[in-house]
């Protein structure tokens, strides 16, 4: 069990969220988190995406950056990205554990088939493209949504490099992995494990690309062991594509459930760094928020006490401690 008045805190949020509490930190009956996230789709901010998509399936009328915004060039100066465009949206659904039955009852895969290309050449939707981040989300959105992403899953097979981890630069000559680009391709990789066992290649890439992140403590470089920039102690809500030290802490807590595996010693200066930041009330505030338009705000402005970061710790340190018997402030609330 949690504090009253952080579980009442919690509880009182969105149908994608409170599944999750329900889930992870309270241990409420399979009955009773299932009720709450069938909820998304028909009441809570599913049901707003839900609305926004195009006739032709697409969101924003494009794939990544919505229809027109590369073509003017003062969009180019702006801060940021858009995060409105097909694959941001359908990710977040995804990402909230959406039912995808609305979307499989409109032929929205069959319509982006039909009608959506990527900004990278042209190529077609389900196809990826070259960028391991955007590859990994359409990936497990199509696997989501009910495709063969059997392709797409080999091709992080054939583009991981020699150290284990991927780089979305990789076209541009890169040839070591990158926190960012590892952590979102071990993700799709995971997806597609959990959707169909996947095959040993792909369970052996998964397994070499979570080697890269645990080696390097989820947050230090290889070669002079130093933090790997600003984005490690990053725990801004929605993460988008960052590999802070909260982001991959709670994708090995995935990985460890799926498998049966207790948590990884080597994980331990990332979660005390998750623990450290917890505030007096027992939350965890918003970090810096991505600059870019959204169709609506995700959660609270930065700074401010933040349900979905604060969520994600208290899983992420919940399974860490239960899993390695250690004990801390951050374990205090559970009994």
């Amino acid at each position: 069990m949690i504090d009253a008045d952080l579980r009442t805190w919690l509880l009182d949020t969105d149908p994608a969220l409170r599944w999750q509490v329900e889930r992870d930190l309270l241990d409420a009956p399979e009955h009773v988190w299932l009720a709450t996230r069938a909820r998304i789709a028909t009441e809570g901010r599913g049901a707003r995406f839900l609305s926004l998509q195009d006739e032709d399936g697409r969101w924003a009328g494009g794939s990544f950056f919505p229809g027109g915004f590369l073509d003017d060039p003062a969009n180019q100066q702006l801060p940021g990205q858009p995060w409105t465009a097909t694959t941001w949206t359908l990710t977040t659904m995804r990402e909230d554990g959406m039912d995808p039955a609305p979307l499989i009852a409109n032929d929205t895969a069959g319509k982006l088939e039909r009608n959506a290309r990527w900004e990278y050449d042209g190529l077609p939707y389900w196809d990826g493209e070259v960028d391991c981040c955007i590859n990994a989300m359409t990936l497990a959105n199509g696997l989501w949504l009910g495709r063969d992403m059997e392709a797409n899953a080999a091709w992080f097979v054939e583009h991981q490099m020699r150290d284990g981890g991927w780089n979305c630069e990789w076209v541009e000559g890169s040839t070591r992995g990158s926190f960012h680009s590892t952590l979102n391709a071990l993700k799709g990789l995971l997806d597609h494990e959990i959707a169909t066992r996947g095959t040993p290649a792909t369970r052996l890439a998964r397994r070499r690309g979570e080697e890269y992140l645990l080696s390097r403590g989820l947050m230090r470089r290889a070669s002079t062991h130093e933090v790997v920039g600003s984005f490690i102690p990053w725990f801004g809500y929605p993460f988008r594509h960052i590999a802070s030290a909260l982001n991959s802490a709670d994708h090995m807590r995935r990985a460890s459930l799926h498998e049966g595996t207790p948590p990884d010693p080597r994980m331990r200066e990332a979660i005390e760094m998750i623990r450290e930041s917890r505030e007096s009330d027992g939350t965890w505030h918003q970090g810096r928020v991505l600059p870019g338009e959204v169709w609506f705000p995700l959660d609270v402005p930065e700074g401010e006490p933040s349900p979905w970061v604060t969520m994600i710790a208290l899983r992420v340190l919940r399974w860490y401690d239960e899993g390695t018997g250690a004990s801390g402030p951050a374990a205090l609330p559970f009994s």
